[in-house]
């Protein structure tokens, strides 16, 4: 078994993992003669990025110690305490980046992104509330405001002279926005929007900087003018005085303590006939004139609704970010540990195993690293279309859905596999994992409501689909059943993304009869992309053609839309996965280092097969595998997971994260510590003779 305990890796002053020597070459790795080598400092640099230089920056503001969560402070010291921080990044200005240049940013949408998803290392109440304030409360008043609103309302925002809340979620409506009940009905006579909650179900729930520090919002309700309900938009609503007190016809309510993030005040609010001026309305997208009468550049009401709510897509597109970083961050606690914790002496008479030698330990966290490397270059691509979308340079109707739907498809992986991969990571760890001061469990607790705020992931799969499901029949409007069976889509092989990714290669995977004939096909790109990708298409497409008959029944459409919806989520998260490996692939194919890119090579065979093996059943039951091939998916997993295993602990480095940063005992060296001490106290005891006997004496030869 190899043995990693000894191994260790110089990190410079911003924590990123610099090569050994003279800082030349890659960093040689405990392993046989001959083996690949990874450069940790050219992969860490890969890892960051399109916006490198922005997260490096980042990780220096984030390894400061008064930006760090205090273990074990109440509720309201923790409130207090993030509050404090969001000054501090005000006054750093690390937070404008998206704002525009005349008022202090630099209109820098993905730098913006990447730098506040480092937040998480610090706190993730304090990215949260920070997401709240600049993110979606700033966002807001910037992208659905006109320069009137930028004007009034940005500079206080900015400064955090004007915390403020994002008030979209009711307690009645909280994916689906377009039913919400609050209302702004314009009265002509006053010049004024009258805002209401009629019933209980229509209050304000959740909002972060609600239940204490925020003193205006963006409020977003159903806009009723001259009679018609012309859907929603948003509202700048303000909220309390300058003692802090609700304005008249306002009420609230502290959310209280939750399963986490309790560095966040969220609360409730309604509302009883308040009025606000005309000109509260952030009107980029619908006005009303002093008569009433409403007007719009966008007709359709529909097309609006959506185009107002993908203004704010940037909230999904950090929470991807976030949840990998959070997921990078256990697997470097665990691996870490796992290199040097010792436990049973399988292979000695004397000296106990390091636990990541074990196979059931490799099996547990190097497929989630493969994942979590998976996520971290499918994010980057991802960051990379938000900044075009936002700064204008791709900018259509089709880039904003084809943005959506990346942000639909991704979020829900990454916050599932962030809760997934701490929980493995925690129990990995032993009772070590279980306390706090390994931060295992309080990422694990924070990164809980990833799952559903900014969009319950089982939702948001489901929006994936209807996309996906829209597509084919586009081009399937007129087709037969003939050429339906015939369904092919071209492939654009030096393309991770293009539109929604709905595409096929011919399926010509067959049996060749011997198990490592087998596994040789399986380590072919092309193989994997064609499993991965006909799997995606061929749900896609049996559900379309159930679904048809929906077209001539309207009034039983819903009832048959219902019966396939778990089938329309299972084939959107296997689309995104899709989109994860195309992404893998494509990074390794433009890793310059040959060791970095033969081990990056076994470990997107990890994620790649991974997927394989998770969905062995469907290839099986729908004659994409032979059973022979089957088993050797499984088998060539266990091989490159052998492969991996002196690489592990390069793999995590790379991440880039300093102990300024992790915060966790078990990942600092002291672990390392102990088991030298032990190892030393045990040999010198032997070498004594003073060492007792063993009850049960080995048997003589």
């Amino acid at each position: 078994m190899v043995d990693t305990a000894q191994r260790s890796t110089a990190l410079n002053e911003t924590g990123t993992p610099v090569s050994s020597a003279a800082d030349t070459g890659p960093v040689t790795v405990a392993g046989h003669p001959g083996a690949p080598t990874v450069n940790i400092a050219a992969l860490n640099r890969q890892l960051l990025g399109t916006w490198a230089d922005v997260r490096v920056l980042a990780r220096e503001l984030t390894a400061r110690p008064d930006l760090h969560r205090i273990e074990g402070q109440s509720m309201t010291e923790h409130r207090d305490r993030v509050l404090a921080q969001l000054k501090i990044l005000a006054d750093n200005g690390h937070v404008h980046r998206a704002f525009p240049k005349d008022l202090g940013g630099s209109d820098d949408h993905g730098g913006n992104i990447a730098g506040f998803e480092e937040l998480v290392t610090a706190d993730p109440s304090l990215q949260i509330k920070a997401g709240v304030q600049w993110g979606l409360f700033g966002a807001a008043v910037l992208h659905l405001g006109t320069k009137k609103h930028h004007d009034a309302y940005l500079p206080g925002i900015m400064t955090l002279d004007t915390p403020g809340v994002f008030a979209m979620t009711e307690t009645g409506h909280g994916s689906d926005v377009a039913s919400i009940g609050t209302t702004a009905t314009y009265d002509p006579e006053t010049r004024e929007f009258v805002i209401q909650t009629p019933f209980r179900a229509a209050w304000k729930d959740y909002l972060g900087n609600a239940a204490r520090d925020g003193v205006a919002a963006v409020l977003f309700a159903q806009l009723i003018t001259q009679g018609v309900n012309h859907g929603v938009h948003a509202f700048w609503l303000p909220l309390r005085d300058e003692t802090g007190a609700f304005l008249p016809g306002i009420g609230g309510e502290d959310d209280g303590l939750k399963g986490g993030l309790n560095g966040i005040d969220n609360g409730r609010l309604h509302f009883d006939q308040v009025r606000i001026p005309r000109e509260n309305l952030l009107n980029r997208y619908g006005d009303v004139a002093v008569d009433g009468k409403y007007s719009s550049a966008i007709a359709s009401p529909g097309r609006r609704f959506f185009t107002m709510l993908g203004t704010l897509v940037q909230g999904r597109v950090s929470l991807d970010g976030a949840a990998t970083q959070a997921s990078a961050m256990a697997l470097t606690i665990a691996i870490t540990y796992g290199s040097q914790r010792r436990q049973f002496t399988a292979g000695s008479d004397t000296d106990e195993e390091v636990i990541l030698d074990y196979q059931r330990h490799q099996r547990r966290l190097l497929p989630r690293l493969a994942t979590t490397y998976a996520q971290t270059f499918a994010h980057d691509q991802f960051l990379v279309k938000f900044d075009q979308v936002f700064s204008g340079k791709a900018d259509t109707d089709d880039d904003r859905q084809d943005l959506e739907t990346l942000a639909a498809a991704l979020k829900p992986l990454s916050t599932w596999h962030a809760l997934d991969t701490l929980q493995e990571a925690r129990e990995a760890c032993g009772g070590a994992g279980f306390l706090a001061e390994n931060r295992l469990v309080g990422l694990r607790a924070d990164l809980d409501v990833y799952a559903t705020f900014e969009g319950d992931n089982n939702v948001l799969l489901q929006l994936v689909a209807k996309r996906l499901l829209t597509d084919y029949s586009r081009k399937f409007a007129h087709a037969g059943t003939g050429v339906l069976a015939r369904y092919v889509v071209a492939q654009a092989a030096d393309r991770a993304y293009h539109g929604t990714g709905l595409r096929t290669l011919a399926q010509t995977v067959a049996d060749f009869g011997s198990t490592a004939r087998s596994v040789g096909a399986l380590r072919e790109p092309n193989v994997q992309r064609e499993l991965l990708t006909d799997r995606v298409e061929t749900m896609i497409g049996e559900i379309a053609g159930k679904l048809r008959p929906a077209a001539k029944l309207p009034a039983t459409a819903a009832a048959l839309f219902n019966s396939y919806q778990d089938a329309l989520i299972e084939a959107a998260r296997s689309h995104g996965e899709l989109l994860q490996w195309e992404a893998f692939t494509q990074a390794v194919e433009t890793t310059d280092d040959e060791g970095t890119r033969q081990v990056l090579t076994w470990l997107r065979d990890l994620f790649g097969l991974g997927l394989i093996e998770k969905h062995l059943a469907w290839y099986l039951i729908n004659g994409r595998l032979s059973a022979q091939r089957a088993q050797s998916v499984t088998a060539y997993i266990d091989r490159i997971i052998a492969r991996l295993r002196p690489h592990a602990v390069d793999l995590v480095d790379a991440f880039g994260y300093s102990q300024d940063h992790l915060r966790s005992s078990i990942a600092s060296g002291a672990e390392k510590d102990r088991q030298d001490e032990a190892r030393d106290y045990y040999r010198t005891l032997r070498a004594s003779g003073q060492a007792p006997a063993p009850e049960k004496a080995p048997k003589k030869k």
